[in-house]
This record gives structure tokens, sequence and C-alpha cells, in this order.
């Protein structure tokens, strides 16, 4: 009796291997669904940037090398058009627009940025998260709706600007700020000041929030103001999301023309022009339709881009400062 319910050693062993067998089908299993799953989520996103991305820049790079109007048959012929681009006096005048802009819209985003996160985070008022939404509203609007309500703004007849200087007496008339090459070059910087700072508010809010209250709290039993305490602990705390900041913006200040093309499409006099703007013309406009010679531009853009990026990252070293 007892023999008959005992299990062999053999059948015991079998069992083994069965479940062993088991297990490793399982996990087999398990990695190729997760390899299929990391195949299905990359893919499509992989796919867009090979198709949208990479492709149309090695077309621009090709198209750089020739001389086409998109329609006829291209004609090659090689480095003739960055002879011409280094020549052209329209794209450097374009470019020192560009440097302009570079100079003083990401120093006034970041500082107005700075400042305003600082009262918000620090100061406990009230209606605190309604500022959030009112400074964070320009971005809800898409550029064409930005430049049309600035555009408003500057009108000589109607416009706010004017209006507000009537009531304090000062005797502008019916001057145009965007017609006026004096001032059409510094007009462009408010709009692109007033939708760029609330999103920068919000990051630097959420980055201010992980600094330690503590920090805070023995700085004012030393007797620091709220301008040395942003100044000694925030800012250098929070330096990391302040350079990549800075480096978004200093890229978008070269390559951006949104705004330019619908406020004063470059004029008056190629005053506001800038050399996104200046490609596009030459490839989209009414008069122009030389995608080759664009192209080149484009691609002079591209090396000043990266300039750019080195640049800033050597004079904005990135410091992790612990706590």
């Amino acid at each position: 009796m007892t023999a008959s319910m005992s299990t062999s050693p053999d059948t015991r062993a079998g069992n083994g291997y069965r479940t062993r067998s088991a297990g490793n089908g399982w996990m087999k299993k398990a990695k190729m669904q997760k390899r299929l799953f990391v195949l299905l989520a990359v893919t499509p996103a992989f796919g867009g940037y090979l198709l949208f991305t990479l492709y149309p820049n090695l077309l621009s790079a090709y198209y750089s090398l020739l001389d086409w109007n998109g329609i006829s048959k291209p004609d090659f012929v090689g480095l003739d058009n960055f002879v011409k681009l280094f020549q052209d006096r329209y794209v450097w005048r374009a470019l020192s627009h560009n440097l302009f802009y570079m100079l003083t819209i990401p120093p006034l985003v970041i500082g107005i940025s700075l400042l305003l996160a600082y009262l918000l985070h620090n100061k406990g008022y009230k209606g605190t998260p309604l500022f959030k939404v009112l400074f964070f509203f320009p971005n809800v609007l898409s550029t064409v709706v930005v430049a049309l309500l600035w555009a408003f703004v500057y009108d000589g007849s109607f416009g706010l600007l004017n209006s507000l200087l009537r009531l304090l007496g000062v005797p502008i008339g019916d001057f145009y700020w965007l017609g006026d090459m004096r001032t059409a070059i510094w007009a462009i910087i408010p709009p692109y000041v007033w939708a760029g700072v609330g999103f920068y508010i919000i990051i630097f809010i959420n980055a201010m929030a992980t600094i330690p209250k503590s920090l805070y709290e023995s700085a004012i039993l030393e007797g620091a103001g709220h301008m040395k305490r942003m100044f000694m602990i925030t800012i250098p705390l929070i330096m990391p999301i302040v350079r990549i900041s800075a480096l978004f913006l200093v890229l978008g200040s070269l390559k951006g023309f949104e705004q330019q093309l619908i406020l004063t499409n470059g004029g008056p006099a190629g005053s506001t022009d800038v050399i996104g703007l200046y490609m596009f013309n030459l490839a989209f406009g009414a008069e122009f339709h030389n995608y080759g010679y664009a192209s080149a531009i484009g691609m002079f853009l591209f090396v000043i881009l990266v300039g750019a990026k080195l640049l800033t990252d050597k004079l904005i070293p990135n410091r992790q400062i612990e706590y």
C-alpha cells in the first residue's frame, strides 16, 4: 500500500523539469511581449521623426546645392549658393536683427519671469492661482492671435498705446509704431516677451517648489531680505532650469520669424527682417521662389544655431548645487 502511493524519483524529476520548462516559457513570452510593446511604442515616434524631421533636413542639404524654383528642372550649382550667401548684404542685415533680438528678448523674459515667479511663490498672495492663470493666458493663444492683438495695440488711429499716451497728455498724434524704422524693430520685442513670460513663470515656480523651506527660514533668521534670498538661494538652486530656459529662448530668437511676418513682414524697408523670414520669403514669397538659395540659408542658420547652443553652454555653465 505504501509503495503504491509513493512517487518514484523519476516521476518527481519529470515534474520538476516540466515546472522549470513552464517557467522558462512564461519568461520568454513575457520578454517577447515587452519587446513587442517597446517596438510598437517607439516605432510611430521614430517613424514620424524620420519622415517629418530628418528626411526634410537631408533634402534641404541636397536642395542647397541646386538652382531650383520648385517647379522647373533643377540645375546643380554646387557651392554657388553658399558663395552668394556670404556676398548677400540682406542676409547679414537680417542676421544683425536676429542678434539684436537674441540680446534683448531672452534676458527680459528670464528676468521678468524669475521676479514674478519668486513673488508668487514666496509672498503667499491670496490671488496667486488667479495670477498664474492670467500670466499663462497668452500661451493658450496662437502666434497669429498674439501678433494681431499687438498690431491693434500699435495701430496709429485706434491703437491702445496711442490712446494711453493721449490720456497722459503726450501729443503723439496718429503715429504708426510699426511703420517707422526707428520704432518698428523695438516694437517687435513686447509681443515676444508678453507671450513668453507666463510659460517660464510656471516653469520657475515648479522649480522653486523643490527648494527646502528650511533654507529660507535659516536665511530669514540671519537677516537676509527677499532680494538677497532670491540671488543667494533661489536662483543658484534652480540655475539648471534657468540655463535650459535661456537656451530655448536664444534658439527661438534666432530661428523665429512668425511675429515679424504678421506684424511687419520685415518692413519698413527691411528694418525688422530676420534670417528666418528672409529665407521664408525667398522660398514661398510672392516675388521669389528660389528653393535652392533658401535651403542654403537654412543650412547656414543650422550652423548658427549649433554655435549659439555651444556659446550658451560656455556662458552659462551647468553647475549642480546640492543642499
